[in-house]
C-alpha cells in the first residue's frame, strides 16, 4: 500500500473589490469554467442552501482530471470550506478553506488554506519541490482577484445566448454529427482542418481551423470536449479564443421533442477588459481588425452575431445529416 502525506499550506492575496464580490465568485461555482482558466466543466448535483456536491472537471499540464467536490458555503462569515478528491485517486482527497475578510468596503484579504494528501514517496524523490506545491494556489488566487478587481465592468464582460433547431430526426445521428468533430472538415464549410485526440472515452482534445469569423480570416483553435452519449449533451471549453474573446465554453445537447428533437447550442462568453473599448489612433491595424466603434453594446452584438451563426449553421448540417442518413437507410 503507498504511503501517503499530507502537504499543508495557506496563502493570502489582497484584492481591491469589495469582500461581498470577492465571495460571490468563489461561491459561484457552475460559472467558474468561464471565469477562471483551469476549470472545464462543474455540474452541480445537489444544493440544499448551504452544502453543495459539485462534479468538476479541470484541465492541467494538458491533462482532463475530473474531481468530486464537497462545499459548505457560509455567506455571513464569508467562509466556503470544501473536501475534494481525484477520481482517479480515491482516498487522496484536498481538504481546505476559502476566507474573505473585508478591509473597508472596496478591499478584502482573501485566504486559501488547504490539506493536500500525496501519495509515494517524498517530493525530493520524485523531482517535486515544495514549491511545486504552493505555485497551484497561488495562480488560482491571483486569478480570483484580478477577476474580482474589474466586477464594476463584469455585467458588459459577460454574455450568455443560446440557438436551437427542431429537428425531424433521431438524436443519435444528431449526436453522431457532434460528436465525430474529426469529420467537420468534411461536412463543415467554415472548418477547414481538424485534429482530435481522445485517450480518454468521451475527452476530447479538438484543434480546429475555421474561417467562421467576421471578417473572414482562418483560426487556430483548440478546446477541451466533455462527451455524454447518455444524456445526449457535448460540453466545451475553448483554450485558445481570438480577440475580443477572453473566454469561451459551451453545450451542445438534444432534448425530445414533437416529432424529433430539439438541438440546442448554449454559450457563454467572457471579453477582454479592452474590448469594449475603441481602440486608440496609434493602435496596429492588424490588432485593430474588426473591432466595432461603438462600444460595449456592438461589441456584444457582433460575437453574438458571429458564433450564434457558426452554432446555427454547424445544427443546420448536423441535421441534414440525420435526415439524410435515415433516407438512406429506408
Amino acid at each position: 500500500m503507498p504511503s501517503q502525506r499530507v502537504h499543508t499550506s495557506e496563502q493570502t492575496a489582497s484584492v481591491a473589490a469589495p469582500a461581498d464580490v470577492v465571495y460571490g465568485l468563489l461561491a459561484d461555482a457552475v460559472r467558474w469554467p468561464l471565469l477562471l482558466p483551469g476549470p472545464v466543466h462543474v455540474e452541480r448535483i445537489d444544493f440544499d442552501g448551504v452544502r453543495e456536491r459539485l462534479r468538476l472537471w479541470d484541465l492541467q499540464d494538458g491533462r482532463v482530471r475530473s474531481f468530486h467536490l464537497h462545499r459548505t458555503l457560509d455567506p455571513h462569515t464569508r467562509t466556503v470550506r470544501f473536501e475534494q478528491e481525484d477520481t482517479a485517486r480515491p482516498g487522496a482527497p484536498t481538504t481546505g478553506t476559502w476566507t474573505v475578510h473585508a478591509h473597508g468596503p472596496a478591499r478584502c484579504r482573501l485566504t486559501l488554506a488547504q490539506d493536500r494528501t500525496l501519495d509515494g514517496p517524498p517530493a525530493a524523490a520524485t523531482g517535486h519541490s515544495r514549491d511545486h506545491w504552493q505555485a497551484e494556489p497561488a495562480a488560482l488566487l491571483a486569478h480570483v482577484a484580478q477577476l474580482a478587481e474589474r466586477w464594476e465592468q463584469l455585467d458588459e464582460l459577460l454574455l450568455s445566448f443560446q440557438d436551437t433547431l427542431q429537428v425531424t430526426g433521431p438524436a443519435e445521428l444528431v449526436y453522431d454529427f457532434l460528436y465525430h468533430v474529426e469529420h467537420w472538415p468534411d461536412r463543415v464549410p467554415h472548418i477547414d482542418a481538424a485534429h482530435v485526440t481522445e485517450d480518454t472515452p468521451g475527452i476530447q482534445l479538438a484543434s480546429l481551423d475555421t474561417c467562421a469569423t467576421p471578417d473572414g480570416r482562418t483560426l487556430a483553435t483548440r478546446s477541451v470536449r466533455l462527451c455524454f452519449p447518455a444524456a445526449a449533451r457535448i460540453v466545451y471549453k475553448e483554450l485558445a479564443t481570438p480577440h475580443p474573446i477572453a473566454a469561451h465554453s459551451g453545450e451542445w445537447s438534444l432534448e425530445p421533442h414533437r416529432d424529433g428533437v430539439l438541438a440546442v447550442c448554449a454559450q457563454q462568453v467572457m471579453l477582454r477588459p479592452d474590448a469594449t473599448a475603441p481602440p486608440a489612433p496609434d493602435t496596429d491595424p492588424d490588432a485593430a481588425r474588426g473591432h466595432p466603434d461603438g462600444g460595449a453594446a456592438d461589441v456584444r452584438a457582433q460575437v453574438r452575431t458571429w458564433l450564434g451563426r457558426a452554432a446555427t449553421d454547424t445544427l443546420r448540417l448536423a441535421a441534414w445529416h440525420a435526415q439524410n442518413t435515415v433516407r438512406r437507410l429506408r
